[in-house]
């Protein structure tokens, strides 16, 4: 259950913590230094108030995630990552969706658990802790009790993760790339695999292994996502050695085949075509060789 080893006054006291990074905006790893709480906009291009794009039950999630009634997923507006192959780039990149207010995205959260969803799935949370906190206070007094996971890209600066240690139950972080030039040259994030294994290493020790209850639900820890590329762009070697070695050998991944030339890939001749079953059986191999064994 979330929140059970906080008090309120120490929700509300992280809640405010992270609202004053907003003033120069430290949220995610980018550390732009922009005046959010000013609706100035940095490299996220997200103002003071979250965007939500979508939310309701999601069957397409992993199976420990969605169960039989579906993850409650709340697909945020914007990204702290510019993937040049982004397959939601009217969401990411240009922020479809509408402002919410704190109060409403509480509701939101509450509104999933009456529809009897397993968990709320945040989508691109990285840029909008803050606002997720001020939810958070809300919807706990309103009765929220569902496990909530923490869906990112993996470009989270430390001390914002250290506001959600006893907060977020199950972290998803997608580790995109092996290596911080190719990461750069793809997804504009200086030192992104850098960041990342930091920022892996941070949430395994909140949460630990992946627990999984005798529905066969995620309850608590880490998952970790890695889309495999073609010609092994995404270092997924590096990751995997990365997990097995410094995370745990018993860490749960989802090594996922389903990358497509999306957005700005075309412009990428290394991009603009599909995985092929050789890469990702490659890919699959090379986890196992790492010493990994749990596989979505």
């Amino acid at each position: 259950m979330p929140f059970k080893s906080l008090t309120r006054d120490e929700l509300q006291s992280r809640a405010r913590k992270a609202a004053a990074l907003l003033e120069k905006c430290a949220v995610c790893a980018h550390c732009c230094g922009v005046n959010r709480r000013a609706d100035e906009v940095g490299l996220c291009r997200a103002g003071g108030r979250a965007v939500v794009s979508s939310y309701g039950p999601h069957m397409g999630e992993e199976s420990v995630l969605t169960g039989s009634r579906g993850s409650g997923t709340i697909f945020f507006g914007y990204c702290n990552l510019a993937c040049k192959f982004c397959q939601n780039y009217e969401l990411s990149h240009q922020g479809e969706g509408d402002e919410v207010t704190g109060g409403e995205l509480a509701e939101i959260m509450q509104q999933l658990q009456r529809m009897g969803c397993h968990n709320i799935n945040l989508v691109s949370p990285s840029h909008y802790v803050p606002q997720i906190l001020e939810a958070l206070v809300l919807a706990l007094d309103g009765g929220l009790r569902l496990p909530v996971v923490y869906n990112t890209g993996g470009y989270d600066a430390l001390p914002v993760l250290r506001l959600l240690d006893g907060l977020v139950d199950i972290y998803m972080p997608d580790i995109k790339f092996g290596d911080d030039k190719t990461a750069e040259k793809y997804i504009g994030a200086p030192g992104y695999f850098t960041m990342a294994r930091r920022a892996v290493l941070e949430m395994h020790r909140q949460v630990g292994d992946l627990k999984i209850d005798g529905r066969g639900l995620a309850v608590r820890g880490l998952l970790v996502r890695h889309l495999v590329m073609p010609d092994g762009l995404a270092g997924t070697a590096a990751v995997m050695s990365f997990l097995a070695d410094e995370i745990s050998p018993d860490t749960f991944v989802n090594i996922m085949s389903q990358y497509h030339p999306a957005h700005e890939a075309f412009h990428y001749p290394e991009l603009s075509r599909r995985v092929n079953k050789e890469e990702f059986q490659a890919a699959v191999r090379l986890a196992r060789e790492a010493g990994l064994h749990r596989f979505d």
